[in-house]
């Protein structure tokens, strides 16, 4: 018995009748059906252009795994880029984390933009925290907030965001909080918020 799924919520179980060089033979042992997102899609905007040798790539492996609906990177003042031959890559990393998570929706790779890119989401989301050194524990942020179908989680590059950076996204509607009392790698950032964020909305 195996599971087919196309990455977007189609699942079929069936099982294979013929496996030889020029292919297989598959029969379905059940109609198809779709599987609808089960918890709050969060959007992850991250700048991690600048994330050398094989950390981005885990940032978006872990991310598929805890389950976050899209990834944008974010480009800033300290991460003004990322190279365009690395989206292949990326692409790749996710497809085969998705695989091995078993998620039946493949998270979205989105076109980098720029924070005044991000600024109208902010304004249109009801769920949206940036993470920021000295802020308000998230936790904390999170007792007086409720559940939303989607949001918004915002991560900075190493060297954090600029004041000027901050307060834009905190005008037009970010909730800043704070991830303790350590300096944090992005990708270790984007976790600790990210995973944060998934148990707290799936408990609600």
């Amino acid at each position: 018995m195996i599971e087919l799924f196309n990455g977007k919520g189609g699942l079929i179980e069936g099982c294979i009748e013929r496996i030889d060089r020029t292919g297989l033979d598959f029969v379905a042992l059940e109609d198809p059906k779709l599987v609808p997102p089960l918890s709050t899609k969060w959007h992850v905007f991250a700048a991690f252009g600048t994330l050398k040798g094989d950390r981005a790539d885990w940032l978006l492996e872990k991310c598929t795994e805890l389950g976050a609906h899209s990834v944008t990177p974010l480009l800033t003042e300290r991460s003004p880029s990322i190279s365009e031959n690395r989206v292949d890559r990326f692409r790749r990393v996710i497809l085969a984390a998705t695989k091995q998570s078993q998620r039946l929706h493949e998270m979205i790779l989105n076109p980098p933009t720029k924070i005044v890119g991000l600024l109208p989401l902010l304004a249109q989301s009801k769920l949206s925290f940036l993470a920021t050194a000295g802020a308000t524990p998230v936790v904390s942020v999170l007792t007086s907030s409720r559940k939303e179908s989607s949001g918004l989680m915002i991560v900075g590059p190493e060297g954090d965001f600029t004041e000027k950076e901050v307060n834009m996204m905190m005008k037009a509607g970010a909730s800043a909080v704070g991830l303790g009392p350590h300096r944090l790698r992005v990708e270790t950032a984007t976790m600790a918020l990210l995973a944060t964020l998934m148990l707290w909305s799936d408990s609600q």
